[in-house]
């Protein structure tokens, strides 16, 4: 949904609401957790965000916030929706002078306490999202060299007219998100 104002918290409400209960827009529902499906645009991209136990509970604990899109451009709403499978949110994000709010779901959680230890989720794409697809969130801790990464897999393309007519722009907009959020959780990690 694209907007010349920002959103009221009333209207994310009732906007949220109206996607609730709408299924996914796309059929490989938690591909991000095996192998992407054809078709799509995937990235990746990861950071790493030091070392040790601490930096890898700051580390969760900023995820389980939905601080990776705390940008200034583009946030989740509304804040301190919990970080559980069904939890539905809308990403909302301002740019090139207009407001735009995408509705997801989470998708399933990850919490594994294995030699790598794991945490983070994936969300995927309701019908009024400006893409299609999958997007992933993940911290890890590898106990062998102590070493703390934060990633994202995404899978998409364009669903929105203006997105499709416009996808350089669009591609410009998923670079930049996924290098800010990179740089976010760095500082959020390392008290920056």
């Amino acid at each position: 949904m694209f907007l010349l104002t920002e959103p009221s918290d009333e209207a994310v409400a009732t906007f949220i609401a109206s996607q609730r209960e709408l299924p996914f827009t796309y059929s490989a529902v938690g591909a991000t957790n095996s192998k992407p499906p054809e078709g799509f645009t995937v990235d990746h991209n990861r950071v790493q965000l030091g070392r040790g136990l601490q930096r890898y509970e700051r580390a969760i604990e900023a995820l389980k916030k939905w601080h990776q899109f705390d940008l200034g451009w583009v946030s989740i709403v509304p804040e301190g929706v919990p970080l559980e499978v069904g939890s539905t949110v809308a990403v909302k994000a301002r740019a090139f002078g207009s407001w735009s709010l995408s509705a997801a779901r989470v998708v399933y959680v990850v919490n594994d306490d294995g030699p790598v230890a794991r945490f983070g989720f994936a969300y995927g794409t309701l019908p009024d999202h400006v893409e299609c697809g999958e997007e992933r969130f993940i911290v890890r801790w590898n106990r062998d060299d102590d070493s703390v990464w934060y990633e994202i897999l995404a899978f998409s393309k364009p669903r929105h007219p203006l997105v499709r007519l416009s996808f350089p722009l669009a591609r410009m907009l998923q670079k930049r998100f996924a290098r800010e959020s990179l740089e976010k959780m760095v500082k959020e990690v390392n008290g920056d």
